[in-house]
């Protein structure tokens, strides 16, 4: 059976810190002074709205469904997404993108970009080509290869060609072809979670 890789959005935990009390060598009070708690107000107001800033325009968080881009990520992965990335830059081999399944736009896949608009890709026995020469694949470990062939074929402007790294279970550009740019919504840039899996994505 294909693993899909899909990502699902995940919510993120609202968590407050409260501010620690800090004594002045005078007695307590009991009480609150009001300029304390205007200031500790404003500073509640100024943390949510940056942290919403971040959330809702520059990073979202999700979570990976599906076996398909092992070793790098697992199922159930909890990771954040770069979603101005590819708004303000461009898209490069090698990146880890999530994107609408071309076949279902309300589902989405994460997968690696393997060739960019114009390139010439093959494969053959498993072997990836890209313009004539064999593409180096470090994050594709040898359990995880298959032995797969397909013509060579010239992307589209605007197209890319996406592969999971556990190839012998993917469902990628092998299957549903090339996506286009505008499905591409996120740069997978970092695991938060669980604690093993901590790092950055690469």
């Amino acid at each position: 059976m294909n693993d899909e890789g899909k990502v699902a959005e995940q919510r993120p935990d609202e968590v407050v810190a409260r501010p620690q009390a800090v004594a002045e060598g005078g007695p307590a009070t009991g009480s609150r002074a009001p300029s304390d708690v205007h200031s500790w107000v404003r500073d509640l107001v100024v943390s949510v709205a940056v942290s919403a800033f971040i959330i809702i325009f520059l990073y979202q968080p999700v979570r990976v469904e599906g076996t398909s881009m092992l070793p790098m990520l697992e199922d159930q992965d909890r990771l954040f997404i770069n979603k101005i990335a590819y708004r303000v830059g461009d898209i490069h081999q090698g990146d880890v993108v999530v994107f609408q399944y071309p076949q279902d736009h309300t589902k989405s896949y994460i997968k690696r970009v393997i060739a960019l608009p114009g390139d010439r890709i093959r494969i053959s026995d498993g072997e990836v080509y890209v313009n004539g020469k064999a593409l180096p694949e470090p994050y594709v470990p040898s359990r995880f290869s298959d032995d797969r062939s397909l013509p060579e074929t010239v992307l589209p402007a605007n197209e890319y060609w996406v592969m999971g790294d556990h190839r012998s279970i993917s469902s990628d550009s092998r299957d549903f072809g090339p996506v286009d740019r505008d499905l591409i919504y996120g740069k997978a840039v970092f695991v938060y979670w669980p604690m093993e899996q901590v790092g950055v994505v690469r």
